[in-house]
């Protein structure tokens, strides 16, 4: 029997700005209620008339979520204010948005038309994060850097500086925010897995052009992820900027991620490498001072396929 029923599109817009799992968690909702997602992004224009200047540029934002692998389009230079004629254009029969309320430069609800046309539905924002809330742990970061390279003041102490890995967030993680980011694909016989581990803080386009580039590397993609005193102990006190269980939740929303490993192996382990069956292991640039040891080489032996 032919199923002639009409997929069901769906349109969701924003700024995404300092793209994070809190936007990505949305976009998941929204794909939800409908089987074709269609993402507005707004120009750097737009965006800095009714809210103000962006951090990362328009093409930027573009590529970022292209990336989330709920998203099955987007549009560039999408209107800050939702019209009927931008859903119509795209056959999108409602618009998404989170339960915070968006207003324009004249202070209006960006969404009062499809409100007022029954064209508009509601999801649940993720709560723990925010764009302001990772520019004020990176603003926290600058001063405390500041600070230690003045000789006219000395550096407070550790814990005066919100210690973004132990203080600074919010989040409460759960299994079942695991278990909705998580691919269901399990490797199949004849998949070429690849291993990449790291940091992966605070995800930039950088990062999303790596992971794109290590899945070309084969068919099946995990990711490790070091732990935060990891992460704190070859990167420096301020870091991570992001805990792990939020650096988690970022890596599953990437297309072309299909499994992570949370608290990765440092450096790399044959046992890791065994009991995934790894057949490829990627690394990017490593930056002198970094590390002590390229972490994606065996102690001794071990080799990467790809620099």
């Amino acid at each position: 029997m032919v199923n002639d029923k009409k997929p069901v599109r769906v349109w969701c817009d924003g700024c995404y700005d300092i793209m994070h799992f809190g936007h990505a968690n949305q976009l998941r909702q929204a794909k939800a209620f409908g089987d074709y997602l269609i993402v507005g992004v707004h120009t750097d224009e737009e965006v800095c008339r009714n809210k103000g200047p962006p951090v990362l540029t328009e093409q930027e934002r573009y590529k970022m979520v292209r990336s989330v692998k709920w998203v099955d389009e987007v549009v560039e230079g999408a209107p800050y204010v939702t019209d009927l004629e931008t859903l119509e254009k795209y056959d999108a029969e409602f618009c998404v948005h989170g339960d915070d309320i968006t207003l324009d430069a004249d202070g209006n609800d960006t969404y009062h038309l499809v409100k007022s046309a029954g064209k508009y539905k509601e999801c649940k924002r993720t709560q723990g994060v925010s764009t302001t809330d990772l520019v004020g742990r990176m603003l926290l970061m600058t001063r405390a850097n500041s600070l230690s390279q003045s000789s006219d003041c000395s550096l407070p102490s550790q814990d005066e500086f919100v210690s973004p890995y132990t203080k600074a967030c919010n989040l409460l993680q759960t299994n079942n925010k695991i278990t909705q980011f998580s691919s269901i694909r399990e490797p199949k016989p004849g998949d070429k897995i690849v291993y990449t581990a790291g940091a992966f803080d605070m995800l930039h386009p950088g990062l999303v052009d790596f992971l794109e580039a290590a899945k070309k590397e084969g068919s099946y993609l995990i990711v490790g992820l070091y732990e935060d005193s990891i992460v704190n102990q070859y990167k420096g006190s301020s870091y991570p900027i992001q805990i792990l269980q939020e650096r988690v939740l970022s890596v599953l929303a990437n297309r072309h991620v299909n499994e992570v490993v949370i608290g990765a192996p440092y450096p790399l382990t044959t046992e890791l490498l065994d009991q995934f069956n790894v057949d490829v292991v990627v690394r990017g640039r490593v930056h002198e001072g970094d590390h002590d040891q390229d972490p994606s080489l065996l102690p001794g032996n071990g080799t990467s396929s790809r620099k």
